[in-house]
């Protein structure tokens, strides 16, 4: 009977470290302020839209967001402070599902492309959204129906999602660009419209570098989490004035035809333990969801004509 006693203390035990592990496992909702930049910025940007407080859904939390979010902050009884925490998500999230249509729906969209899933922000809730939706409900512990509810949200806000994100919208490029070879150097152009939004790669410590008159034209360098160097040149305008930290798919500029160029597109390079990697690899794992290389990983030739 003792033994019998033990093993069931065991058990109970067991199933108490497991229901922890499981509670800990459960993402809480993230804060998102002023001056912050990335998808959780754009998806409050978007949800905020959706309530009707409009305002421009671009990744950067800014004055017009901020008062956007202190008025729909007001209009629920919550402190308007303009802080996004969690009374706030509470009240922002919308329940969106296979049909549904508009920007909560991007929102949504937004953090799965977060997550590494290939859907495109069209604001239509279809099959490939819906399938999106259910995998990572799988991997989450969570109700496996499809439906972004307010717990869905707050796993897809609350965690860090991918690492990576395309440098300009997914929409922007097809996939057979993206393993183009440079024409000089371990590098990759990829031809866009000017005004087209560039995003960061991966997070890190982002600012300016370059100039008009600049062979990179108006530049972003990151200096990326992972080690590496990131550049983004040719730009017409850039996001920041000084120093920042981004997260990945935190928007730098918009795209152009600066400096050494001979039309319109966003020329990308990459460095890492003292030089220049291709990216084609990297950039075609993130488009496809798969694993992606490490900089180190990454080619030093072979990727230029």
């Amino acid at each position: 009977m003792r033994r019998l006693a033990l093993l069931c203390t065991a058990a109970l035990l067991a199933v108490v470290v497991c229901m922890s592990a499981t509670a800990q496992a459960a993402a809480a909702w993230p804060t998102v302020r002023q001056n912050d930049r990335g998808p959780n910025v754009q998806t409050v940007q978007y949800l905020v839209s959706a309530h009707g407080f409009a305002t421009t859904a671009d990744g950067i939390f800014g004055p017009n967001t901020a008062t956007q979010v202190k008025a729909f902050q007001t209009s629920k009884g919550l402190t308007a402070d303009g802080i996004v925490g969690p009374l706030t998500w509470g009240q922002l999230a919308i329940t969106v599902q296979e049909g549904s249509t508009g920007d909560a729906v991007r929102g949504a969209q937004v953090q799965l492309a977060k997550h590494g899933y290939a859907v495109a922000v069209d604001g239509q809730y279809g099959t490939g959204t819906a399938d999106a939706v259910r995998d990572f409900e799988g991997k989450h512990a969570l109700p496996v129906n499809g439906v972004v509810e307010a717990d869905t949200w707050r796993e897809l806000t609350g965690n860090s999602g991918g690492n990576h994100s395309l440098p300009i919208p997914r929409a922007s490029a097809p996939r057979s660009e993206y393993d183009d070879p440079h024409h000089d150097y371990p590098a990759i152009d990829l031809q866009v419209p000017t005004g087209t939004d560039v995003f960061a790669v991966t997070g890190g410590s982002a600012f300016p570098i370059g100039g008009t008159t600049s062979s990179c034209g108006l530049g972003v360098q990151v200096d990326g989490s992972d080690g590496a160097e990131y550049r983004y040149c040719h730009l017409s305008a850039r996001a920041m004035s000084g120093r920042i930290t981004v997260a990945a798919g935190a928007k730098l500029g918009d795209s152009g035809n600066t400096g050494n160029s001979t039309g319109p597109h966003l020329h990308l390079q990459i460095r890492f333990g003292g030089a220049l990697r291709c990216p084609q690899a990297m950039l075609l794992a993130i488009y496809d969801g798969a694993s992606v290389p490490t900089p180190g990983q990454l080619a030093t030739s072979g990727c230029s004509n």
